[in-house]
């Protein structure tokens, strides 16, 4: 029981929030309206259902930053919840990519007839591993340097420094996307119609999702830190941001070693 905390217990009771129901009735919006321009082209009910969960997403945030910044409730015991909770969340995201790893080389281990019994498939154009995707692999490479010394910093106690390293890291994001886009702009082959876009598409597609998601999450921290806020020693939104960056970097390797080299040969 901690003498300076007027609840008498390190525990955070959280208040009342109507952000739970209202994020889940914006996303059931959201599925709703993704299947209506599936079906119509119109995105309208789409459009509001994101817009709905991007606010949503936004106020929660907030009041998480203000319990933890202001109000005190993140505590040490709650910290090793939050620990606990992004542990699982991307042990949770490892599973989610095994399940498209796992597609791609039941794909390519053993082709189908389908295909013409070989992989590639003999109509696939396959992209060269060495020229984009290996930038976007330096890339991420460096983006986990800078990261990780923005993270030293902080706990040095270098703001300056902090604030350096985030920018670097968000601004390589953004080129790794970027690339990737392009990358996609001029594939010789699409998602739909066979094994090998379906598989190429949904694996390096949920990754750059991913790193899309990654990207924001490091803005917001550098905003926060560009507002003063995280300490040496309570930090924990920052390095739930930079577990969540150097995961997207382990995959990334993986899905370049397996899907651009391996599969291009």
């Amino acid at each position: 029981m901690s003498s300076n905390n007027p609840k008498g217990h390190e525990y955070h009771l959280v208040d009342p929030s109507p952000w739970p129901l209202l994020a889940s009735i914006g996303a059931l919006i959201l599925c709703f309206g993704a299947v209506i321009y599936f079906r119509t082209d119109n995105a309208w009910t789409m459009v509001i259902g994101l817009l709905a969960v991007i606010y949503v997403a936004f106020m929660w945030f907030r009041d998480i930053i203000i319990e933890g910044e202001k109000d005190g409730h993140h505590t040490p015991v709650v910290q090793l919840g939050l620990r606990y909770g992004m542990t699982l969340f991307i042990a949770s995201e490892v599973m989610f990519f095994v399940a498209w790893f796992w597609a791609y080389f039941n794909a390519s281990l053993y082709p189908t007839e389908q295909i013409g019994s070989t992989w590639p498939p003999l109509d696939i154009e396959l992209l060269d591993p060495w020229h984009i995707p290996l930038i976007n692999t330096l890339i991420l490479l460096l983006s986990g340097t800078t990261v990780t010394w923005a993270h030293h910093a902080l706990q040095e106690g270098h703001r300056k420094e902090v604030i350096q390293g985030l920018v670097i890291t968000v601004v390589l994001g953004v080129i790794f996307s970027g690339f990737q886009a392009y990358e996609y702009m001029h594939a010789h082959f699409d998602f739909a119609g066979h094994i090998y876009g379906a598989t190429f598409f949904m694996a390096t597609g949920f990754h750059g999702f991913h790193v899309i998601i990654g990207t924001i999450f490091l803005a917001v921290c550098l905003g926060r830190a560009m507002a003063g806020h995280f300490k040496s020693d309570h930090h924990f939104g920052f390095e739930a941001a930079a577990w969540y960056w150097h995961f997207v970097d382990v995959v990334w390797l993986f899905l370049f070693a397996a899907i651009y080299v391996w599969g291009s040969y």
